[in-house]
């Protein structure tokens, strides 16, 4: 089922796969002029915190998790980006270091786009622009939840987060299908902010309620309306 006008899912993901949807073609020509394909396994690091952006990444297929590493090495992730997307522009928008790392969720085709010609094509096109502004302005609500999420229970966390992969591992769907979240639980774990126990006891409940289903790493939503009112998104 869509959650469409139950669920605001639009104000949990970034949405910067429309970015380059439909450019004209002199723009596309600007950032494919020197564009470059690469193919990443599971876990395959496309760039490291702290290091200079040398242009941007967008994910030709596949998934991407951005993620940060605290003092004592725990991974955090912050975002998971998918097919479509873009990673490491705000990096080069700011002339700046990279703010976190950036690793392929699961084998991932990415194009890489060089900092100069990714630039040009901002300057030359007001299109470009003008949606790089709009998509950067939509992050501030996006991150305004992500920190509202961090005082909620780890149930309602972990909920939450099965919602917006939900969507994120939709493939041709049409209504009445269920979805399979294919994550390893030690990076869903990372996601919700809680220890890798946590989240296999709380699937363990969720799939004793009905909610959902579990097979190696593999979690199949029966119920999203279920996990949208355990979410308390509210």
């Amino acid at each position: 089922m869509s959650i469409k006008g139950i669920f605001p899912i639009d104000n949990w993901v970034f949405g910067s796969g429309s970015i380059l949807k439909d450019l004209p073609q002199t723009d596309l020509e600007l950032l494919d002029a020197h564009k470059s394909e690469n193919k990443y396994k599971k876990g395959g690091v496309i760039f490291r915190e702290g290091a200079y952006p040398a242009g941007i990444y967008y994910i030709i297929n596949g998934k991407v998790k951005k993620y940060k590493v605290d003092k004592d090495g725990k991974e955090q992730i912050i975002y998971v980006a998918n097919t479509g997307e873009l990673v490491g522009y705000h990096a080069v928008l700011s002339e700046n270091q990279y703010p976190d790392s950036a690793a392929a969720l699961e084998e991932s085709t990415i194009a890489f786009i060089p900092r100069e010609d990714f630039l040009d094509a901002i300057e030359q096109s007001g299109i470009l622009s003008r949606r790089l502004l709009k998509m950067l302005s939509h992050e501030f609500t996006v991150l305004a939840n992500s920190l509202s999420f961090a005082h909620k229970s780890v149930r309602e966390r972990l909920a939450l987060q099965l919602i917006v992969l939900r969507e994120k591992y939709k493939v041709n769907f049409e209504p009445g299908m269920n979805v399979e979240i294919n994550m390893s639980r030690d990076d869903l774990a990372s996601l919700v902010g809680t220890a890798r126990e946590n989240v296999v006891r709380m699937l363990s409940e969720f799939k004793e309620e009905g909610t959902v289903e579990t097979k190696g790493r593999k979690i199949t939503v029966l119920d999203v309306r279920k996990l949208i009112e355990i979410s308390n998104f509210r």
